[in-house]
């Protein structure tokens, strides 16, 4: 398998021209052993420390968004102004840390069945995916802490 090869088809895909800077984001996105979430800005900052090559926001974004439209990736939305991507295009849930700003993986598995007790009229469900949203226990990480200190 010719890695480089591979990143230009998906670009062509995308409906994208293979540039240096495109094949770049690529090996950044898809020349990993796990798959991993990320905002726009991130990946952006990621592929500085990677990259000696300066790579626009707007090239960076306009990949990202024709990667996840041909489903190449994957978008979380957490809030209305808040996106993550992930590598990982499967099914699956995630939990999100609202003090670390941290998108984790969810086992499937760990969740029992969900049941839908009413759809959208004319539509039908592709997918359910869950989002958890976590934060600190303020009220138990202060027990936590004053106990600790004590000892």
């Amino acid at each position: 398998m010719h890695i480089n090869a591979d990143f230009i088809e998906k670009l062509r895909n995308s409906g994208l021209r293979p540039t240096k800077q495109r094949l770049k984001i690529c090996e950044v996105l898809f020349n990993t052993e796990k798959t991993f979430h990320f905002t726009i800005n991130d990946l952006s900052k990621i592929i500085k420390e990677k990259i000696t090559e300066k790579i626009s926001l707007a090239t960076v974004y306009n990949t990202v968004h024709a990667f996840k439209k041909k489903g190449y990736l994957k978008e979380i939305s957490i809030n209305s102004d808040k996106s993550y991507f992930d590598t990982n295009t499967s099914i699956h849930h995630h939990f999100y840390d609202e003090d670390t700003n941290q998108l984790i993986d969810c086992d499937q598995n760990d969740i029992e069945n969900i049941n839908i007790k009413k759809n959208v009229t004319g539509k039908k469900i592709n997918s359910i995916e869950v989002l958890i949203k976590v934060a600190d226990d303020k009220k138990n990480l202060k027990k936590f802490i004053t106990k600790n200190s004590l000892e």
